[in-house]
């Protein structure tokens, strides 16, 4: 996707409220698609830098947890997605790890983890996936956020 598509597409993820018990429901939202397709992820969703709902299913490891963190981070700094961060980069032909001037042991570009946007606020938090490929992670995160909205 180009980034004016990923941009389009975190704008029609937007949020009109977001509680913790929403966080909860989207958590858990995210850990029954996996449930149903067979895989194993793990999840985090945070507001204001808070971690509401964090959960790793059998299968992932400690290992998951770091690359949750890694993908957030990005998603803090810039306000925007992972991916949408990622193809960013790739469109002027360079590597967010090798361009950005920030770490790549603590901030990692690639799918994975979307803003929370919240209408009339702007981004106030993230939820991100870990432990299948970012093209994987990023496709989890919208279709678990689209769930939730579309309830």
């Amino acid at each position: 996707m180009t980034t004016e598509q990923l941009q389009q597409l975190e704008d029609d993820l937007t949020f009109t409220t977001f509680t913790n018990e929403d966080a909860l429901n989207l958590g858990m939202e995210l850990v029954n698609l996996a449930k149903q397709d067979g895989v194993n992820i793990a999840v985090h969703v945070e507001r204001n830098r808070v971690p509401l709902f964090t959960h790793l299913m059998d299968g992932t490891s400690e290992e998951n947890v770091y690359w949750l963190h890694r993908k957030k981070r990005v998603v803090d700094h810039y306000n925007h997605s992972t991916q949408f961060i990622a193809a960013r980069f790739e469109e002027n032909g360079l590597q967010h790890d090798q361009h950005s001037l920030l770490a790549p042991e603590d901030y990692q570009a690639i799918g994975g983890s979307l803003p929370i946007r919240l209408a009339g606020a702007g981004v106030i938090g993230s939820v991100t996936v870990a432990g299948l490929t970012p093209q994987l992670d990023h496709e989890y995160a919208v279709k678990g956020v689209k769930y939730f909205l579309n309830r």
